[in-house]
């Protein structure tokens, strides 16, 4: 354990001296609590961490445009376009992959949820469903019953294991919000938690930013972190004591997201990926979402922001964007494909640059809310490790059935609570209609089949079905086939019972 002195030293060498400027003025307490946190610090990369992060941000984006091109058609498959006997088959073999307990989920969860406006993990928010669910109960429950489902088919007694990334601000919370909702059904040896690394915050001048008299302004490493948690806290030989194989991993705040999706997973197993990232049709060509392609041959995603107008703008012969394939943070990886990453190309991984507004202590001790940008946060994203892969697929599903982000507080334009709630039910909707129910709405008016939630809009009515009673709408037909549903309406387990004793 490095002492005062030697953690003195460290800082001097890297330039940072001045961040135990106000160690006389700490208390015996907070001098411990700092001491403690500075010795997590990679003292020997400081120096390179800080030049790296005030390089990056002084830089223009490299222009990426003109190596551009789309991926191969022969690595994509889609919901909308790949032929029903290939879906089908493609979902046999991903039930088949999860009864046998070769597949994971993978949360990243390491997110404080600033934008949101609240003081706690995404996870934990209640976007106000007729049930009162959290997105981490929803998530649980898709576990549960993927589970269900793969045991009838192949009569097996399956685990999907669910690992979950989370920061510093996170965890604690993470794990006692768990425990107080006895892990919502799940057994909690099979939920592994575990923190991503935190870096420091820097300012324009390579300057490592104090938070406080005896705190250093720390931010999570972005969802790339992951791929240096797998190894900071052994979860690739968790996996492998597990049998797991493939990993399904995703965002917290996605209200939509299919846990172990079989046919997402059945598509990557039965086209021998090591690699695979689910994509939406981009709305419109300025849709503020990674753009999955290839550059120079080399499949990667492509930020929004490092793409010229007229390039988001280019349409094939048949009217579609060229460039439509929107990156949603939901990928497939096998467990063999991360031990390489974490291997031998870990310290490739592209740094991005944040510019945030980082509260901190000006030279006098005074706390400062910053009103403008001050600060640089260094990220790596997950998608980096695309170029990497030896073989990459890329899987399209529909927008309107796997991807409303919940990103932003009430009153903005897109991706708030009511979005997200909106999307769900307006899902749940469409099922019940599929399985030949008729829906009301509150002035009992039919609800079309084709149900969606306009943006901003009501939805089509309160129906709300359980992921207990249905993972993506199956099963629902002998429950509900001629019933007329007035709304609000939650089909929950103790409904099934009712529906089935009528």
């Amino acid at each position: 354990m490095l002492s005062l002195e030697e953690v003195r030293r460290g800082l001097h060498g890297a330039g940072q001296g001045h961040v135990l400027r106000f160690w006389p003025e700490l208390s015996a307490q907070d001098a411990d609590r700092f001491l403690q946190e500075l010795r997590q610090l990679d003292l020997s990369g400081l120096k390179a961490h800080c030049e790296r992060a005030q390089q990056a941000a002084a830089s223009p984006p490299l222009s990426l445009d003109p190596l551009m091109e789309p991926v191969l058609p022969e690595s994509v498959g889609s919901v909308r376009k790949s032929a029903p006997c290939a879906l089908e088959q493609w979902q046999r073999e991903g039930l088949y992959q999860i009864s046998e307990s070769r597949v994971a989920v993978l949360l990243l969860a390491g997110g404080q949820g600033t934008r949101l406006g609240v003081p706690y993990p995404k996870g934990m928010y209640n976007v106000r469903l007729p049930s009162g669910k959290t997105l981490y109960q929803i998530q649980a429950e898709r576990i549960l019953k993927i589970q269900e489902l793969a045991d009838v088919k192949h009569g097996s007694k399956c685990t999907v294991p669910w690992y979950v990334m989370t920061s510093e601000f996170t965890l604690a919370p993470t794990q006692n919000f768990f425990k107080e909702n006895n892990h919502f059904g799940l057994e909690p040896s099979n939920i592994i938690m575990f923190e991503q690394r935190m870096i420091p915050a820097v300012t324009f001048d390579g300057k490592v930013i104090l938070q406080s008299k005896g705190k250093v302004a720390m931010a999570p490493d972005g969802n790339g972190g992951l791929y240096q948690a797998l190894v900071d806290n052994q979860v690739l030989d968790d996996m492998a004591m597990r049998g797991v194989q493939y990993v399904h991993v995703y965002c917290v705040d996605n209200i939509l997201v299919k846990m172990a999706d079989p046919l997402f997973i059945g598509f990557c197993v039965s086209k021998g990926a090591d690699c695979g990232a689910k994509v939406v049709e981009k709305a419109y060509p300025s849709e503020p979402v990674g753009v999955v392609c290839r550059v120079q041959g080399v499949s990667q995603v492509v930020e929004y922001s490092e793409i010229r107008p007229e390039t988001a703008e280019l349409r094939g012969e048949g009217g579609e964007l060229v460039y439509s394939a929107g990156n949603i943070c939901n990928h497939f990886f096998t467990r063999n494909f991360l031990q390489d990453v974490t291997e031998n190309f870990a310290d490739q991984l592209k740094q991005h640059v944040a510019i945030k507004k980082v509260p901190f202590v000006d030279s006098c001790g005074n706390e400062v809310k910053p009103s403008k940008p001050n600060g640089i946060k260094m990220e790596k994203f997950i998608f980096d490790v695309f170029p990497f892969s030896r073989n990459f697929v890329v899987f399209e599903v529909l927008r309107e059935d796997e991807f409303s982000p919940l990103k932003n507080a009430e009153g903005a334009a897109t991706d708030t609570p009511t979005t997200a709630r909106n999307a769900l039910l307006a899902q749940h909707c469409r099922w019940a209609a599929a399985a030949e129910a008729t829906v009301l709405d509150e002035h009992q008016n039919t609800v079309p089949a084709a149900a969606r939630a306009p943006p901003g809009g009501a939805p089509p009515a309160l129906c709300e079905i359980s992921p207990l009673v249905s993972y993506f709408g199956e099963g629902l037909e002998p429950l509900l086939k001629g019933r007329t549903l007035s709304t609000p309406f939650i089909l929950d387990e103790k409904t099934v019972g009712e529906l089935q004793d009528d």
